[in-house]
């Protein structure tokens, strides 16, 4: 904890993007002991500016959740969400700026983002999973390799050609020492919900975190995305998302998986079909063979429509992972 608080469960969560940010602001209602597990894998937008320009570890996936477990409110909130819309910082967050200043003055990725939590005050911890400088491959079925997270899904529509595997170059870089001791910790692992192959996965093939989850004397638990990402997981069922983590994860550790049974409406659909996507719900098959599995399914209305995205309702959310603990 950053600011000498021990209040709740401690809780972990695994993965990236906007739903993982989503996430986080409803479980950091019920805890103070909550920790983000970052990946550090994104190479597009302004993070991956940063990136090149600074040789620094992508700072866009860590931003997010800072700002979604800061105690911090108002002014610095729309401060550090804040975009540059002209010049050579077109596009570029302040948040990400102050991150990269920070890396600057520590000269360490890891320690730039603890001073960082400390300024927000953030309930909890974010921590990036590892602090080697790693890019995400991928092997379409067709047999061609994609270099670069920002790069997969765009190659994998315009080959028509699905995602087979993933990994990391290095390969098994270490995880960090915090990030392995929070998991180890936990009373409860949530992974994801996140772009399957891009935020999820690349957690998954750091050395020792798969390992870490499988010890973890603790339930974990799955969120299911409620959308499938063209060009990365089309076709995709509730049961496919589970399998595919279990392939990076192990089998037999998933205990538990979350899925929206809600049908969207039309309006709101719309877009996101415009671009390809399907809403994902679950079928007798997911339940069939979730429970030849031994995978419990939690089904509800997890549904949130904000200024016309999807998201995940993260006070229901909040209320079954709340529920898990106490059970």
């Amino acid at each position: 904890m950053t600011d000498g608080r021990n209040i709740g469960p401690r809780i972990v969560v695994i993965g990236g993007g906007t739903g993982l940010s989503v996430i986080l602001r409803g479980i950091k209602r019920i805890t103070d002991n909550l920790t983000a597990v970052v990946t550090v894998a994104d190479d597009g937008g302004g993070s991956g500016k940063l990136r090149e320009d600074l040789g620094m570890l992508p700072p866009g996936d860590i931003r997010s959740c800072i700002l979604a477990m800061a105690d911090e409110e108002g002014l610095m909130q729309e401060l550090l969400r804040y975009r540059f819309t002209e010049g050579m910082l077109e596009g570029q967050s302040f948040g990400n700026l102050l991150i990269a200043a920070l890396n600057g003055i520590c000269g360490n990725f890891e320690e730039a983002v603890a001073k960082t939590n400390e300024i927000l005050r953030v309930k909890g911890q974010v921590l990036p999973v590892t602090s080697s400088d790693v890019r995400l491959c991928a092997e379409l079925e067709n047999g061609s390799v994609v270099y670069g997270e920002s790069r997969i899904p765009p190659e994998a529509l315009r080959q028509k050609s699905p995602i087979a595997r993933v990994w990391l170059s290095p390969e098994k870089p270490a995880a960090t020492e915090k990030a392995l001791e929070a998991i180890c910790r936990a009373d409860l692992i949530v992974i994801g919900p996140g772009s399957l192959y891009t935020s999820i996965i690349p957690n998954l093939l750091v050395a020792g975190i798969p390992e870490a989850i499988r010890d973890a004397a603790c339930s974990k638990v799955l969120i299911c995305n409620m959308m499938t990402q063209p060009g990365e997981t089309d076709g995709y069922s509730v049961w496919d998302h589970t399998a595919k983590v279990a392939e990076y994860l192990g089998e037999g550790i998933i205990e538990y998986v979350i899925a929206n049974n809600e049908v969207i409406g039309a309006d709101a659909l719309k877009p996101y079909l415009e671009d390809g996507a399907e809403q994902i719900l679950p079928t007798a098959e997911d339940r069939r063979n979730l429970l030849e599995a031994g995978i419990t399914l939690i089904e509800n209305n997890f549904v949130e429509i904000k200024k016309g995205y999807i998201r995940h309702d993260a006070g229901r959310i909040a209320g079954v992972i709340s529920s898990l603990i106490c059970d």
